[in-house]
């Protein structure tokens, strides 16, 4: 599949009169990216995609319109979020149509526990509105103040909040989903339950999500901490304390978030804070739970170096921005030569294999862990950063971690079965055929549906 052909954009432009079109190339190259450049892999494979025409619907009824067009002249559709994603989901690899999801913000309705919100909505602007009466989102990536929930519920896992509710994935985090498919005539679903995954973490391949329904979490007053262990005891000190404050679970958290030296050296808004040489954990943790906290930190030998009050850490930067791969960009800002891993280790309070993984590949692969819940216990997964040499020495990494028994979600791919998921899920692949017959959503980043439309 290639790019559009004029004739084809001219008659989509008649197809959408009355809706906004944007096709200033400036524009478009902008709207055609995320944050692909933080892969050296990606950023040879991907500089120069870009769409042919960014369109920005206002409503359902438009996204439905734009479906109806495209399908009928097989342009392609690539839907975007805020581009805040680090893999290349969301960048034209066939041209076509970048769809701009950021109109449809509004949130539909929010009562205790649940919220239904346009798919376009920010998730600090959702938390904004539902915290008036005591709740927010359950979780949220470091690119919190940007990034859409439609984006995240199609590209993203877990994040900020998963210590303690977990990751996408699991049953009860995505209550439903709307969406648009894109055919002749388009048709409205609403997916409940766990039809929900026929869709989520599909990079936008399996039809154009505009609603979500999610569910809420009490909105705590989160204080913020910054913990610092000496440098002689290494990394090895604060993993254990990670791991500690994740099994406490009369502590309330929401974020625990590990970094080797010289990971802290990098962030400088923090630098003020930071003793030269230690490995820190950065905290949220609600402000009741304070008190407890500080015991559990002078148990492990920890020196609280920075705390604010939830009133406090509200004003300014969050440390939430220097956790996930906030935690990345900040690191490519001072050495763009940087780049990262994603891995799960699996679920060890002693933590032998963080320990193996610290000590053999040293100052090649910094440790940088977040802790999550997976199957009802605190378990931490990894950010490493990585001194990247060559391709082939950042395959070795990655394979040495596997053989190991390190779960990879590599982060140097744009085909979505090389990444996470090493095998499509059935029905991920079924329900494409059923809402996207002609493989216009997105196209290229599938295998299985590659192979199969080549069959």
């Amino acid at each position: 599949m290639i790019a559009a052909a004029p004739d084809k954009l001219q008659a989509l432009r008649s197809h959408l009169e009355g809706i906004e079109i944007i096709t200033d190339p400036a524009q478009v190259a902008k709207l055609s990216l995320d944050f692909y450049h933080y892969s050296p892999v990606l950023s040879r494979q991907l500089s120069d995609k870009r769409g042919d025409v960014v369109v920005r619907p206002a409503d359902e009824a438009e996204v439905i319109r734009v479906a109806a067009a495209c399908a009928k002249l097989r342009i392609p559709v690539t839907v975007r979020g805020a581009g805040t994603g680090n893999y290349g989901q969301c960048i034209p690899l066939a041209g076509g149509v970048i769809l701009d999801m950021g109109k449809l913000n509004q949130v539909i309705w929010a009562k205790p526990g649940l919220a239904r919100v346009q798919a376009g909505a920010k998730l600090m602007a959702i938390d904004k509105h539902t915290r008036e009466m005591g709740w927010e989102i359950r979780m949220a990536p470091s690119t919190y103040r940007t990034a859409t929930i439609g984006g995240f519920i199609a590209g993203g896992s877990g994040g900020i909040g998963s210590v303690t509710y977990g990751q996408l994935r699991d049953r009860g985090n995505i209550l439903g989903l709307r969406v648009v498919t894109l055919e002749e005539e388009p048709r409205v679903l609403e997916l409940r339950g766990d039809e929900v995954f026929k869709v989520s973490h599909a990079w936008g391949l399996n039809g154009i999500i505009t609603e979500v329904e999610i569910p809420l979490a009490p909105a705590y007053p989160w204080a913020e901490l910054v913990v610092a262990f000496p440098p002689a005891g290494g990394f090895m000190p604060c993993a254990h304390f990670g791991q500690a404050l994740g099994d406490a679970d009369g502590i309330i958290k929401k974020m625990i978030s590990l970094h080797a030296w010289p990971i802290p050296s990098y962030f400088a808004p923090l630098r003020g804070y930071l003793p030269e040489g230690s490995a820190v954990a950065l905290l949220m943790a609600a402000e009741c739970s304070v008190e407890p906290l500080l015991e559990l930190i002078r148990e492990h030998g920890g020196q609280v170096v920075y705390h604010k009050t939830a009133q406090e850490a509200a004003k300014g930067i969050s440390l939430g921005e220097f956790s996930w791969n906030h935690t990345t960009l900040h690191c490519r800002s001072v050495d763009p030569s940087l780049t990262y891993l994603q891995s799960a280790f699996p679920a060890d309070r002693e933590l032998k294999l963080v320990q193996h993984m610290y000590e053999y590949f040293g100052d090649e692969v910094l440790m940088h862990l977040e802790f999550i819940r997976i199957n009802g216990q605190a378990t931490p997964v990894g950010l490493q950063i990585v001194r990247f040499t060559t391709e082939e020495r950042l395959n070795e990494i990655m394979r040495y971690h596997e053989a190991q028994g390190v779960f990879i979600a590599n982060p140097h791919t744009f085909i979505i079965e090389d990444g996470g998921r090493k095998v499509m899920d059935p029905r991920q692949i079924r329900f494409k055929e059923e809402v996207d017959p002609y493989g216009l959503l997105n196209p290229g980043k599938m295998r299985t549906w590659q192979e199969r439309a080549s069959a």
